[in-house]
């Protein structure tokens, strides 16, 4: 089965212990939907910003294009580094392993999986690493 393709019937995916074969299906065609519908918007915004650099007469005109074309170049670039993450989310999932806490092991919640597909914690260790990591970024 190709992983980047969505499973038409449930039992087309492996059985995760803690998600219904119909949840699982759900979260892969959010996955897969949420790929494609960046994959289609990405490309086409690199694309108008790498190949047109419009010259404007007034310095001013032309710094805030460049701004505007730069931000919008770092916009495209997270969006990949998104798709990557789905990428790597679906081949998890293609595995069995999907759902689970790469830090503690426990099931990640549907109801969570649901708001941010590509969660890789469950709550409680998300929270505690961007606690820790707010605590670490005052030093």
């Amino acid at each position: 089965m190709n992983i980047f393709k969505k499973a038409t019937d449930a039992s087309q995916l492996p059985e995760v212990e803690h998600l219904t074969p119909e949840e699982l299906m759900t979260l892969q065609h959010l996955l897969i939907d949420r790929k494609e519908g960046i994959a289609a918007g990405t490309g086409a915004t690199v694309a108008s910003l790498t190949s047109q650099q419009i010259i404007q007469p007034d310095e001013m005109d032309q710094a805030s294009s460049e701004s505007d074309r730069e931000f919008g170049l770092r916009i495209a670039q997270r969006e990949q580094k998104l798709i990557t993450k789905i990428e790597e989310v679906l081949e998890r999932m293609a595995a069995g392993e999907y759902g689970e806490c790469v830090s503690c092991g426990e099931a990640i919640g549907y109801r969570r999986l649901l708001a941010r597909p590509v969660a890789g914690m469950c709550i409680d260790c998300k929270t505690e690493a961007e606690t820790a990591e707010r605590i670490s970024g005052f030093r």
